[in-house]
């Protein structure tokens, strides 16, 4: 594995554990030492861009709403990234699934103990009735615990590292059906106000590529925090 990757993802461990004051110094450590490293190495055994095949029955969408719109309705669902569980409820309002899951570590400070419990009074005549399924793991372990091809559409917005988003999505191709989608969001190059350089787009390129998987569904909203879905290649 490399490890001036892995470094991107403890960058942001770091800014979620450290107080607000010293962010600036965490940020511009990591750009100063590893940024360009990190980078370059990533980028140079990936695709530079993706074959027609991949991209030639794409639809452009005006944003994630949209996006729930088209995804399958009555479905088991796993959104991997809860957060305070905003996404999560539309997800369930748009989609009406069997089963959702809701899986996030709410570890750190930023994801902590106050939001988990946010979701859960959020979610409480769901979670008794057994329509929403609350899993306090990380994702990937979250993923190993249900059987390949369980889920018809999983959503994906965890850390946006390469490393982190390229092992949700090869869990994932075993979990989900055959005709099932992998979505996620902020399929963009990162968060330029935090400093944050993220490798959602280079991950999937590079799964579409190695696992015959097209885009489907990418939406277009103005502020660049745009989502995806992905299908396998028939």
């Amino acid at each position: 594995m490399d490890q001036t990757i892995d470094i991107g993802r403890w960058k942001s461990m770091a800014l979620d554990l450290a107080p607000p004051r010293i962010h600036p110094f965490v940020k511009g450590c990591y750009w100063t030492l590893f940024s360009k490293k990190s980078d370059g190495s990533r980028l140079d055994g990936l695709p530079k861009k993706l074959s027609d095949s991949h991209v030639c029955d794409a639809e452009l969408l005006i944003d994630r709403n949209k996006l729930l719109d088209r995804l399958p309705k009555n479905a088991t669902v796993a959104e991997l990234g809860v957060d305070t569980g905003g996404f999560s409820k539309r997800i369930y309002s748009i989609t009406n699934p069997e089963k959702l899951y809701l899986v996030d570590p709410w570890g750190s400070e930023r994801y902590g103990e106050e939001k988990l419990n946010s979701v859960i009074k959020s979610f409480s005549e769901e979670v008794e009735k057994e329509e929403v399924i609350i899993l306090r793991e990380r994702s990937e372990t979250a993923l190993k615990q249900f059987d390949d091809q369980f889920f018809d559409w999983v959503y994906i917005d965890t850390t946006h590292t390469y490393n982190q988003t390229k092992l949700e999505l090869e869990l994932s191709e075993k979990k989900v059906k055959d005709s099932g989608i992998i979505a996620g969001h902020d399929y963009k190059i990162g968060n330029v106000d935090k400093g944050r350089r993220y490798g959602v787009i280079e991950a999937v390129h590079e799964f579409c590529e190695k696992y015959n998987w097209k885009i489907l569904y990418l939406t277009l909203e103005t502020g660049g925090s745009r989502s995806f879905a992905l299908t396998k290649i028939k």
